[in-house]
């Protein structure tokens, strides 16, 4: 039976789960979280490993496996989406928004600065004065775990 290499356009599945089992990004239909939630993907991924497409501990697992095969992965925070910074939560003067904004805890904005660079944020709390942001990845400070299969080598 052919193995995985380096170079190989694969399909897996795959479920994340977080240290207390829930499960946050899957591309099984059938998981819990899709029936009310927005963690899953639409079929099997496609990748070329090494390409750096998916977390390199995952493409590494795949090498020298058969289709059929799983594998668990685990990968600690620090290279998932790092650890969390209490300096990326900011507050802003809601004079200094734009006008036309309703900010709601939990929303997800893009941010432009005077010299256009963006930043992706989350309302974390508002205020009729100010609005505060968290520019952390929504997964920052934890540690993932990824149950893989092997679907095919293409």
């Amino acid at each position: 039976m052919a193995q995985a290499q380096k170079g190989d356009r694969v399909r897996i599945h795959f479920t994340g789960t977080l240290e207390d089992g829930s499960i946050f990004e899957t591309t099984r239909e059938e998981a819990a979280c899709c029936d009310d939630d927005d963690c899953c993907e639409s079929g099997p991924m496609e990748l070329v490993i090494g390409n750096e497409d998916f977390f390199p501990a995952v493409e590494s697992a795949l090498i020298g496996m058969a289709p059929g095969e799983s594998v668990t992965v685990q990968i600690p925070a620090a290279d998932a989406f790092g650890d969390y910074d209490a300096e990326a939560v900011f507050t802003v003067e809601r004079h200094l928004l734009p006008d036309d904004l309703i900010p709601e805890v939990g929303m997800e904005l893009t941010l432009t600065g005077d010299d256009d660079e963006e930043l992706e944020v989350t309302v974390v709390e508002v205020s009729d004065s100010a609005v505060t942001f968290d520019a952390n990845h929504p997964l920052a400070g934890e540690d993932l775990t990824y149950e893989v299969e092997l679907v095919e080598i293409l």
